[in-house]
């Protein structure tokens, strides 16, 4: 364990936190336009096609931003990336609650998106390149709290701004209806975000990367004191072959293939998505408005759902270095399996009305609300929090950058997959066929947990191999 006399948590936690505030916006940014489907179908006078387009479109803007942050942040630094990003969410920000028409709102959207990726890989990297082994995964860890933190915001601010000015389309203030204030309502965080970056030094990884070792030396002395800080930068000199990193570093220069490790990153990133959980995050008011819940009562079910993950998350933090990586994810796996396939039993189990609206009795929708509720607890004391963990520290040195990259493109085009076709499937195979297709993709992830994932705890950077 990487524990010293001279360990300065409290540094390490201040920069931990100002990262994190990156994903704080990721889940405001992700969350906001649940309680604006009504308002943009109403504005933009989309079909279910076309709506699913504008709410999935900033995910396409993830999957570039994940792929390039990576690669940008080897050549700039994590800060300027992470620096890069906060102006984005802020243009995004405005752009989005301005929009006139889906072209435009598009447009913002993406570059929302491209803010959004380059946060979701930069802040769990930089987060575990400055924090030492033994408090690492916790640290990690407060990425996810963060996120679901900024979801449940935007969760209880959509739902304080529908609840005042009658629905989301309605008029609020300054004659904008409500749904764009929703969107506005983001500019606050990330005006903080990027003042607070300022505050933050770069990554010692970064730096000693780029031939800086005694400004790494100094961050890593704040850390836990100089004999420690010379003996991490020693091991990162040793880690980084004399080449930049680059993509080309995924091939295994022995057998000309795919590093295992890529492959593996690429599992985790992807599962985490195809169990549906950004279905429940994206379009969880229309979810129980389909099932006969009103307008203000699915939005206080997201607020509900947002504080249940908020303490789920809290207890991946406690046992994440204690019990490690691959239980929570195993038992996670599980748990998302059950809960779905429960939910998806009570959806097949409802009839439809004249308006050909599904409805569930009063016993089988308690029971699919209180399963979503469980399934939303699992996938956060798990997959949530620990894919991250996991993606920020699993590769080596060398490849870190790249790997992320690959990974984070290849989560947010699952991502992307997920949210575009939940209102085709809704109107095609329905509730029931949607979340039996995610019950199964969770069924899978307990065997590629249990073949494929190795163990990460307690392993220094320096360690890991791949």
């Amino acid at each position: 364990m990487e524990k010293s006399s001279e360990l300065n948590l409290g540094f390490v936690i201040l920069v931990s936190c100002v990262a994190t505030l990156g994903g704080f916006l990721f889940g405001f940014d992700s969350g906001v336009i649940n309680g604006t489907v009504d308002g943009l179908q109403t504005a933009f006078n989309s079909s279910s096609a076309g709506t699913g387009w504008n709410v999935a479109s900033m995910l396409l803007g993830c999957m570039v931003g994940a792929a390039g942050a990576g690669w940008l942040a080897d050549k700039f630094g994590r800060r300027t990336m992470l620096m890069v990003s906060a102006v984005l969410f802020l243009v995004s920000a405005w752009g989005s609650g301005v929009a006139t028409g889906s072209g435009e709102f598009v447009i913002y959207r993406l570059l929302g998106g491209l803010a959004v990726g380059a946060a979701s890989v930069m802040s769990p990297a930089y987060i575990s390149e400055i924090a030492p082994a033994a408090y690492r995964g916790r640290l990690a860890t407060v990425q996810q709290i963060a996120i679901i933190c900024g979801l449940s915001a935007a969760f209880f601010s959509n739902y304080v701004l529908a609840a005042v000015a009658g629905e989301s389309t309605a008029e609020f203030w300054m004659g904008f209806e409500a749904w764009r204030w929703m969107f506005w309502v983001e500019i606050i965080p990330a005006g903080l975000f990027f003042i607070m970056l300022f505050f933050i030094p770069e990554s010692p990884r970064y730096l000693v990367l780029n031939h800086q070792e005694k400004k790494a030396l100094d961050i890593l002395s704040k850390v836990n004191g100089f004999a420690q800080a010379q003996k991490v930068v020693s091991d990162i000199q040793q880690s980084l072959s004399e080449d930049k990193p680059s993509l080309r570093d995924l091939i295994d220069k022995s057998t000309g293939k795919v590093r295992t490790i890529v492959w593996v990153g690429i599992g985790l990133a992807t599962f985490q998505q195809l169990v549906g959980i950004n279905v429940v995050f994206y379009y969880g008011a229309v979810l129980w408005q389909s099932v006969g819940f009103s307008e203000n009562d699915a939005l206080l079910i997201n607020v509900i759902s947002g504080v249940l993950s908020i303490g789920a998350v809290v207890v991946a933090l406690m046992l994440v270095d204690r019990i490690g990586r691959k239980p929570l994810l195993w038992i996670g796996s599980m748990g998302m399996a059950f809960t779905l396939f429960i939910m998806a039993l009570c959806f097949a189990s409802g009839s439809f009305d004249s308006n050909g609206e599904l409805v569930l009795g009063d016993s089988v929708g308690t029971v699919a609300l209180i399963a979503a509720n469980a399934y939303v607890v699992f996938f956060n004391a798990s997959w949530g929090p620990v894919m991250w963990v996991m993606l920020g520290e699993m590769f080596p040195n060398q490849i870190r950058g790249s790997g992320l990259a690959v990974s984070g493109g290849f989560q947010w085009g699952s991502n992307f997959l997920i949210t575009w076709t939940f209102p085709i499937f809704l109107t095609g195979i329905g509730l029931a066929g949607a979340y039996t297709i995610y019950a199964v993709f969770a069924a899978i992830s307990v065997f590629f947990v249990f073949k494929l994932i190795h163990e990460t705890r307690g392993m220094t950077l320096e360690e890991m191999y791949g």
